[in-house]
């Protein structure tokens, strides 16, 4: 009996050149990926929140002397969002002081901001519609979640600030 020895390699054999290879293109797609994430992230992001800390630190104070000035005044404020049409919303504001008596001549104004798009932001004008009740139609708001700035100034000066987390559903 002969043996014959074949100088042929096993074309499915796991070399060390395999291996490397393919560790090299596992790592290299990862480095890949984060480094697209950490461009996409930088380019969206311009990393300035305040332009003056000192001056956000005088707003802040000025906020808190608002708020509790606001506290004192003990207004009953509600607001809500309801579908009129396929793409119109209503916003209706109802307003009224410590006793429940309807507010008048007072101004209010309203944003709504989205949390995630700066740009999509819709400010609304209120009217008057009787009763300390206040209206204003928005047109083409999309759904989704939105934050509900509400400002009311009596005199040209701020009395009543919120701001509520609001959902719009389809």
């Amino acid at each position: 009996m002969t043996m014959v020895q074949s100088n042929m390699k096993d074309p499915k054999a796991i070399t060390g050149k395999t291996v490397l290879i393919w560790l090299l293109g596992f790592f290299g797609v990862i480095f890949a990926a984060n480094a697209v994430f950490i461009y996409l992230a930088l380019g969206s992001f311009p990393g300035v929140v305040v332009e003056s800390s000192y001056e956000a630190g005088q707003g802040y104070n000025q906020e808190l002397a608002a708020a509790k000035a606001q506290e004192q005044l003990h207004w009953q404020v509600s607001s809500e969002v309801v579908r009129s049409t396929d793409d119109t919303w209503k916003l209706v504001v109802h307003a009224a002081d410590a006793e429940a008596t309807p507010l008048y001549g007072i101004d209010i104004n309203v944003l709504l901001r989205r949390p995630a798009q700066e740009m999509a932001d819709v400010e609304a004008n209120l009217r008057a519609d009787g009763g300390g009740r206040y209206v204003a139609d928005l047109e083409h708001l999309p759904a989704g979640n939105w934050t509900l700035v509400l400002e009311i100034e009596q005199d040209g000066n701020r009395k009543f600030k919120s701001e509520n987390r609001i959902f719009l559903k389809d």
